[in-house]
This record gives structure tokens, C-alpha cells and sequence, in this order.
């Protein structure tokens, strides 16, 4: 039985990885950390039939358990990542730190040095379909996005098989309230989020961008240098991301022939479900799921694609990836908990 702990156990995705591990059948939770409700019962802070009792981060002793999930925003992380390391422990980081392999992108998109640079090179870039070898023997995984995760499955097969004729790739995505945490903000408020639809950090500014760029730069085989154009959405609803992205191919080719070259890319992907031919993925295909649906759409004759991805934000975009992340790293079977 995995022993666990959970840094940062009341924010949106650390509530969900409770929600997961309490079924999952070969791990225990041991203790969940908090920092505004110390002293508290998680029962207390959600409404929920678990009294797992909320202690600081200072109170708790990472030796206690197998593997540590940290739910923390980004910098904060880094020196809860770095305790884990050093107490010898696997760590599945769920926020941002350590997702971008040059420091200076880190520096770039987040506005600060990065505390931890030499752990940097230690980290796997926990998209289990793509790094599935390297996420089996890592002691630190960064946990991905949800854009990125929603973007990247969605156009790998077509960078792998270098069917691209554009570094440009637009991607349009929409995404659920919780998205944006448990924290309060004016945007994220019912009045201003309800009846609405809004576009935000759009163009190529909002961070997710590094992900989806740094990953499918890291599996093209051209000589291209891929720039995502990026706009996000807030959509008035609780969970799911449905991501549509607009690409032009090499050569043209039929729409089945497109569902066959994603159906052959993700064979034996538990997670993965590629649609058929004339079927759109939809929020419903994934909500409360670890799935990723893509539709594929034949535009005209000329090569434009358009590709549809849907996920559950805050399971396969954070804590249901980050539980198969789990299940990779201990050689356990990588459905467990989240079927």
C-alpha cells in the first residue's frame, strides 16, 4: 500500500486528488497539508464524509510517506519540492515550477528566478502518453497544464508525423470556472461569470503558452519552431476544457485517414478516445472522467485541419493525470482510481 501526503489538500485540485485516492486501491493518504485551515477537519472545509484532520506543511514529516503531491501555486512549490528531494521521496508537483526545462523561460513567463534550477534537469514533464519511459523511473514529475494537456494530445500525432506546413498553429479554448482556483477574484465571481462569456490573456501571452510550445517543439522532426497563438476563455461552467485548434497539413488527407493516424498514435492509450469520423468532441465526452476525446475535422482540399480536444480540467488537466502519474511511477496498473 503507497503511503501519500498532499501539500496544499483545500484548493480545487488537492480536494479532487482526495476524492481519488480515497477509492483507489492501493494507496492510503497519511496526511494533507493546509495553510489557511490548520487545525480543521477536511469535512470542515468541504462538504465531504472525510475528517482527515488539516496540518501545516513545518508540521509534517515527508519521510512519513511514499510519494508527495504538491498543490501549491507556483514559487511556493519549489521549496516544498525541494524538502521532498532531499528526504528522498517521489514527488508529483501539480503546479508550474518545474514544467519548463530552461530556467530562463521560467524566468520568462513567471517573472522570477528560478530557486531551484538544479532540479530542473531532474524533473519529467508528466504527460503519460508522450514520456510514459521516462515518468517509470523519475523521482520528480511536473505535472502538466490543463491547456497544454488539452493542446498537446491533440496535435502530437500530426507533429510526430511532421504533417504540418505552418510553425502557426492557432488553438481556441474554452474552460471551465474552476479553472481559475478556489481563490477569489472579481472574474471568477457568479455575477461576472454567469450569462458570460469571456476571452482573456489572449495572443501570446498567457503562460500555458511555454508548455505547448517547449512539447511539441520537443517531438518535431522539421525545422520549424512552432508559435502557438492562444486564446483562452472563461466558460460558464464548473469543469472541462474543449480546446479547437486550426492547422494547415503538408499534403491533404481524408478524414478517416486522419482518425486512422490518431487511432494508431494513442493504440492502447486507456485515456485517450479518438471519435469517429462526422463525431465532435464535447465537454460531456470527459467531465468527472481522466479522458481526453479529439475529433478531427477535413476542412476543404487544401489541408485545413480542424482538431477538437476535450478534458476534465481538474481531473486529466490536474489531479487524475497527476494520479496516473502516480500509478506509472510504482509500476501499479495505470487505471487504478481513476475508472
Amino acid at each position: 500500500m503507497l503511503k501519500v501526503g498532499i501539500f496544499g489538500a483545500t484548493g480545487y485540485t488537492g480536494f479532487e486528488l482526495v476524492k481519488i485516492l480515497v477509492r483507489h486501491p492501493q494507496a492510503q493518504i497519511v496526511w494533507l497539508t493546509t495553510e489557511s485551515y490548520v487545525g480543521q477537519r477536511l469535512s470542515d472545509v468541504f462538504a465531504c464524509p472525510w475528517d482527515f484532520p488539516l496540518v501545516a506543511a513545518d508540521a509534517v514529516a515527508p519521510d512519513e510517506v511514499d510519494v508527495a503531491f504538491l498543490c501549491l501555486p507556483h514559487g511556493a512549490s519549489i521549496p516544498a519540492v525541494k524538502r521532498c528531494w532531499d528526504a528522498g521521496l517521489r514527488a508529483i508537483d501539480l503546479s508550474a515550477d518545474f514544467r519548463l526545462a530552461d530556467p530562463a523561460e521560467y524566468k520568462r513567463w513567471y517573472k522570477a528566478e528560478h530557486s531551484a534550477p538544479e532540479l530542473l534537469k531532474e524533473a519529467v514533464y508528466g504527460l503519460v502518453e508522450l514520456h510514459r519511459p521516462e515518468i517509470r523511473d523519475a523521482r520528480l514529475v511536473a505535472n502538466p497544464g490543463c491547456y497544454p494537456t488539452s493542446v498537446n494530445l491533440g496535435l502530437y500525432p500530426l507533429v510526430k508525423h511532421n504533417l504540418l506546413a505552418s510553425e502557426r498553429i492557432i488553438v481556441d479554448s474554452k474552460s471551465g470556472v474552476s479553472g481559475a482556483g478556489r481563490g477569489l477574484s472579481l472574474k471568477t465571481h457568479f455575477v461576472e461569470a454567469h450569462d458570460n462569456f469571456s476571452p482573456y490573456s489572449i495572443g501570446h501571452t498567457h503562460r500555458h503558452i511555454s508548455e505547448m510550445e517547449q512539447e511539441l517543439n520537443k517531438f518535431q522532426v522539421s525545422s520549424f519552431k512552432f508559435q502557438v497563438v492562444f486564446s483562452p476563455h472563461l466558460l460558464p461552467v464548473n469543469q472541462g476544457i474543449l480546446s479547437t485548434m486550426y492547422v494547415i497539413l503538408k499534403e491533404p488527407l481524408r478524414e478517416a485517414d486522419l482518425v486512422e493516424l490518431y487511432r494508431e498514435a494513442y493504440a492502447g492509450e486507456p485515456f485517450v478516445q479518438v471519435l469517429q469520423s462526422g463525431q465532435l468532441a464535447t465537454l460531456r465526452h470527459v467531465v468527472y472522467s481522466n479522458r481526453c476525446t479529439i475529433s478531427l475535422t477535413r476542412v476543404d482540399d487544401t489541408g485545413n485541419v480542424i482538431v477538437c480536444s476535450a478534458i476534465d480540467n481538474l481531473i486529466k488537466g490536474a489531479s487524475g493525470q497527476a494520479i496516473q502519474n502516480m500509478n506509472v511511477m510504482f509500476g501499479i496498473d495505470e487505471t487504478a482510481g481513476l475508472v
